[in-house]
């Protein structure tokens, strides 16, 4: 697919990158349109369910400040009071979905564990996706880099919410929430649309080499996943993998990780068509601008949140 020309402009915290980086153009199907003081980024194919909302959440407005500039924390950070996230929360549910679903977030752990509901809770469950079939619920996951998938089954009328680090990706957390879907509602792979919403992309997600390890002792095809960062004189990048002569260099210290490939992959392999996956192409990395990065950010940064549901 060509992508479109962009028309987001820059605004005053574009500053806050580093270095200089090509900045994608927003392609079709994804939009990102403000919505009461709010930009959230929707999908179309999801959109033209006319019983489904859903949306991802990006840095602007907000009432919580972060040196200087009002954001849209949405989550409960050191940093922020409870008071600015409840009211953060608040905008932004009624943004995506007004005021008649109830939001149902996570005590999330980087963990594989998936949590179906099918009524409101006003405690916290512990796990890293969430899938409902029950109208009036707002599932939402946080995230400041790391995957957000959001699923839906357009003929049974379920969803589900899925957080996806390198952890929850390597206990193929993805794979699973499709599999807690067939389960408890009988859902067809072959049905569901998949949307992979704006993570660290592997431009900017640096990571040890032992993670190539873990990931090729799981998946086949994880040296896709994985880029070794080079000069470009390297014949081989990738050579180390497999050790084979003329070979036998020592491994490199670190490799780009692409998380988005991976849970992408997961999908595929899940039952999903390829032309029921959507992946946006923005970096939290890159565009710090739009949205939260904890890898480039630290510890005193926002989260965001990725959220989908079923209208009474």
């Amino acid at each position: 697919m060509t992508p479109a020309k962009s028309s987001l402009k820059k605004g005053p915290a574009q500053s806050r990158a580093r270095t200089s980086k090509p900045t994608r153009s927003l392609s079709n199907p994804w939009t990102l349109k403000t919505a009461n003081g709010l930009r959230i980024l929707r999908l179309a194919p999801f959109a033209k369910l006319p019983w489904l909302v859903h949306g991802f959440s990006s840095r602007e407005g907000g009432v919580s400040s972060l040196d200087g500039e009002n954001v849209l924390n949405l989550s409960f950070t050191d940093w922020d009071s409870r008071d600015n996230v409840a009211k953060n929360r608040a905008a932004f549910q009624n943004s995506v979905a007004g005021k008649s679903l109830s939001l149902v977030t996570l005590k999330q752990v980087h963990s594989d564990a998936i949590q179906i509901f099918h009524a409101a809770t006003d405690s916290a469950r512990v796990g890293d996706a969430s899938a409902t079939a029950r109208t009036g619920l707002l599932l939402a996951i946080q995230t400041a880099d790391c995957v957000p998938i959001l699923l839906v089954d357009p003929r049974k009328r379920a969803v589900a919410a899925i957080h996806a680090g390198w952890r929850g990706t390597l206990a193929r957390i993805t794979q699973k929430a499709v599999g807690a879907m067939q389960r408890e509602f009988s859902s067809r792979p072959s049905d569901l649309l998949a949307a992979i919403g704006p993570s660290i992309g592997p431009c900017c997600y640096e990571v040890g080499a032992e993670l190539v390890t873990q990931f090729t002792s799981q998946f086949a095809d994880a040296a896709e996943y994985f880029d070794e960062p080079r000069t470009g004189d390297e014949p081989n990048p990738l050579q180390w993998l497999n050790m084979r002569p003329p070979g036998h260099q020592p491994p490199p210290k670190a490799v780009h990780l692409d998380l988005r490939k991976a849970n992408r992959s997961q999908l595929l392999a899940a039952g999903l068509r390829a032309g029921n996956i959507f992946v946006t192409e923005f970096c939290t990395g890159c565009r710090r601008d739009i949205f939260f990065s904890y890898r480039k950010e630290g510890p005193r940064t926002g989260r965001l949140l990725s959220a989908i549901g079923i209208l009474p």
